[in-house]
């Protein structure tokens, strides 16, 4: 067992003037399950990457272990190796029967170690490298979002393999991954950094019983600093009032006051405006700890869809469908309908024909159809793609392309949680939660009879997931949607399309 203290961290990129991390302090234990909380661009990855010393920063981070990092950055002549030569070059002194012993805890033939990686799924990739790291002995694992890609099946091997680990920091934004392979969280807040014993759900019910007494207290403050105000002035009032009848007084207005009472009032001024100076001690100490409330609360903005009613019942039908591509049959006989207001989640592992399913009803020319697909006649699709490589160049380009309002645009993207800063740089250097937030940007603000989204809660963080949930349950699109956030998925869908392969 050991720890990783940190200490006064403060660190910011030299082409930002964001603070990333300020004079923040945390102890860690490397026997820990620890699930990495956070908004997109809060800086998950930048601390990974700090962990490993790839970074200058102020302050201290002081440990005794070393550190490896999922995923293995691999290079595209790499990617032309066969698996085991890569593995060699990646860690030169792995011991092969090691990382056998794992793929096979992963469901894994070892057999996948002798094919050119470039031919691995990307399930397959994350069990090699998964398998190569945990091989490792005394080595602690920082694990930065593993799931995308993976589908349900192989979100459940990766579950039960990290719950027969020992101890590792996993980013992750899957509500359902961090409640069953976690038993502490370590959150970045918006002001502040925590970290809680539990797992997902119990830091959340936490925060949001913190949130409602945050809420509460500051609503008292406020109505105390309101009171404490007016007494204060009342009293200013009286005390300037008694301090001006000290010196002087007007026999024909003042019948009952002689020279001896001056000392009396005098007295009565000094306690006026002692009992004024307490009242605004009172109130700036209340104003200070109304300060420290509110600080980590998330503001989630309600979203907006603008959807279409179209004058049929049923927007897309398929019956008997079987597609492919060429000679290749992907998908066959498939039999669903699809009405206006449902929300059809397809379901289903990797490789099963659902992405293709998609760009059939988008009509891409490459899919070999056959048996019956039918669209409602001038149906407009709003459609998510699960790539963001056409995210590049800058942001104000992307939006006259999309031929949307700008300032609607960037109002969206603040509601996701973008930062006005974003704004002005070049879109290559985003997060890839943060491209995903653009593409989900274009989407809602694109009227539709029907919004098609594939896989698109990749990278986009654990609140901004809350927020789409909220939206689509405000709003009742009819949705069509490929997803691997289970908790996501059965919150959302209305029916749905087992594929199988």
């Amino acid at each position: 067992m050991s720890q990783i203290q940190v200490s006064n961290l403060t660190f910011s990129y030299d082409t930002s003037y964001d603070t990333i991390f300020e004079n923040a302090s945390f102890t860690i234990d490397t026997d820990w399950k620890i699930g990495l909380i956070g908004r997109n661009g809060k800086g998950k990855t930048t601390f990974l990457n700090l962990l490993l010393g790839k970074y200058e920063f102020c302050g201290s981070i002081s440990h005794s272990t070393c550190f490896d990092y999922f995923p293995c950055p691999v290079t595209q002549t790499q990617c032309e190796l066969i698996t085991v030569d890569l593995v060699q070059q990646l860690i030169p002194d792995f011991e092969l029967w090691k990382v056998c012993r794992e793929l096979d805890s992963l469901k894994a033939d070892a057999e996948i170690l002798y094919r050119p990686y470039q031919t691995l799924s990307h399930g397959e990739r994350t069990k090699v490298m998964l398998a190569l790291l945990f091989s490792r002995e005394n080595h602690f694992l920082l694990i930065d979002e593993p799931t995308n890609h993976l589908d349900m099946e192989g979100r459940t091997l990766l579950r039960d393999y990290l719950c027969g680990k020992k101890g590792f920091l996993l980013v992750s934004h899957d509500r359902w991954l961090l409640n069953e392979c976690v038993d502490h969280v370590l959150v970045l807040n918006r002001s502040t950094i925590r970290v809680e014993k539990g797992n997902f759900d119990t830091w959340y019910s936490n925060k949001e019983k913190q949130d409602t007494f945050e809420r509460a207290e500051n609503e008292k403050l406020k109505k105390e600093i309101g009171k404490l105000k007016e007494a204060s002035r009342r009293t200013a009032m009286w005390a300037d009032k008694a301090e001006n009848r000290k010196i002087g007084y007007d026999p024909a207005k003042e019948h009952g006051r002689f020279i001896g009472t001056r000392s009396y009032i005098a007295a009565k001024s000094a306690r006026m405006q002692q009992q004024r100076k307490n009242l605004d001690t009172r109130r700036t100490a209340a104003i200070e700890e109304k300060e420290t409330l509110l600080k980590d609360i998330e503001t989630v903005s309600d979203l907006k869809l603008p959807t279409l009613t179209h004058h049929k019942q049923v927007l897309v039908r398929a019956d008997k469908l079987c597609l492919g591509y060429g000679e290749t049959i992907v998908l066959q006989n498939l039999t669903f309908t699809l009405g206006q207001g449902d929300r059809i989640w397809l379901k289903g592992p990797n490789g099963c024909g659902k992405s293709t399913l998609i760009k059939a009803i988008l009509g891409d020319p490459a899919v070999t159809v056959s048996g019956d697909l039918n669209l409602a006649s001038g149906l407009t699709i709003s459609y998510i793609n699960q790539d963001t490589s056409q995210i590049t160049g800058r942001l104000n380009d992307y939006i006259r392309q999309t031929s949307i309002d700008e300032s609607l645009f960037k109002a969206v993207l603040r509601q996701l949680d973008f930062a006005r800063t974003q704004f002005d740089k070049p879109m290559d250097e985003y997060s890839e939660g943060q491209k995903k937030k653009v593409l989900l940007a274009a989407s809602l603000l694109t009227p539709a009879h029907l919004y098609i989204w594939d896989e698109p809660l990749n990278y986009i963080d654990i609140f901004s997931r809350m927020q789409l949930e909220r939206l689509i349950l405000m709003h009742h699109p009819t949705l069509l949607f490929v997803e691997h956030d289970r908790t996501f998925g059965e919150k959302m869908a209305t029916g749905t399309v087992d594929m199988k392969i």
